[in-house]
């Protein structure tokens, strides 16, 4: 399947900058959004804007032109891709705290923040053996993809990372010459901040993949790439391959979890329910709702409408 030809543009964009009333913000970016047609998830807080759009070219067009005109958007960082039908249910601009949740008040990539890195240039830096490589994504990202030879801190939530450094740190800097750190996430956004959480600590050499993974799998020939596996993206399109065309993983409707084929085949997946990650997690009253859920959707389907269901973004972004 050629991307190109397929008819929904998606947008992942994100800028970190100072609003003085984010929430002056939120109204007027919801009304844009509906009169484009354009749906997903936007977040807001007083550092920035952050989330992921889906729509018609023009539709985009016009609501990246209105996130643009916000005050310190205009160099807004916005990775494109495409998907065969409309990844979300409906538009959503979010009030939150943070527009990724790190739980560091003190953080701030503005004022500090890793070397940017272009995907040309990653291979180099990550195949170096003075560098290590982090991934700062979470636990159920990592297991259908990464890096050849990254480390997969194992957490839960973004939130976990600083824990995690900080329990490492020793072992993951040694005593001597400290390595070089390279850190990368799904479009960037994670590694604002955990860069600029590395450099507080007084982590010196500290880089981190400009445009995240989504860039190097747009730009990074399969035959030159170092990526093994697929990426998670938060959408209902699931993950992505190389060239960004839509992978092969389904999405668990109960614990939001990406599902491999092999895993579909289990006995204890059923499509809506659950999966083999969330089976001993949840109580067979709560299948039952599930079920009910699934039922209502696979109806309001049959009837050309859209059934209102959860929407995530990048660390759920």
């Amino acid at each position: 399947m050629d991307p190109a030809s397929l008819p929904i543009s998606v947008a992942a964009l994100y800028r970190f900058t100072p609003f003085a009333d984010h929430a002056a913000l939120q109204a007027p970016l919801l009304a844009c959004c509906r009169s484009h047609c354009v749906k997903g998830t936007l977040l807001l807080a007083h550092e920035g804007i952050n989330g992921t759009i889906a729509g018609s070219d023009t539709g985009i067009a016009a609501v990246l032109d209105h996130i643009r005109a916000l005050p310190g958007c205009a160099d807004l960082d916005v990775k494109f891709s495409r998907a065969p039908t409309m990844p979300f249910h409906r538009m959503k601009v979010r009030l939150k705290a943070e527009i990724v949740t790190m739980g560091q008040p003190d953080i701030d990539p503005l004022a500090s923040v890793g070397t940017y890195v272009a995907p040309a240039d990653w291979n180099a830096l990550i195949t170096d053996p003075d560098t290590i490589v982090i991934d700062t994504r979470n636990d159920y990202e990592v297991a259908i993809g990464t890096f050849q030879g990254a480390i997969d801190p194992q957490t839960a939530s973004f939130r976990d990372f600083p824990d995690w450094f900080r329990a490492r740190r020793k072992e993951l800097l040694g005593q001597g010459q400290a390595p070089k750190v390279a850190m990368f996430c799904t479009g960037g956004i994670r590694c604002e901040k955990s860069t600029a959480f590395l450099k507080a600590e007084r982590v010196e050499e500290v880089f981190h993949l400009k445009g995240g993974i989504l860039k190097y799998l747009e730009d990074v020939p399969p035959e030159q790439s170092l990526w093994q596996g697929e990426c998670f993206v938060f959408d209902q399109r699931v993950s992505v391959g190389h060239g960004l065309v839509p992978g092969s993983h389904a999405l668990c409707h109960a614990c939001r979890r990406p599902v491999s084929a092999e895993q579909q085949a289990s006995p204890e997946y059923e499509e809506g329910v659950s999966c083999p990650a969330c089976w001993g997690e949840r109580t067979e009253e709560q299948r039952t709702g599930y079920r009910e859920r699934h039922r209502q959707e696979q109806l309001a389907a049959a009837r050309g409408a859209a059934h209102v269901g959860a929407v995530m973004t990048e660390e759920s972004p």
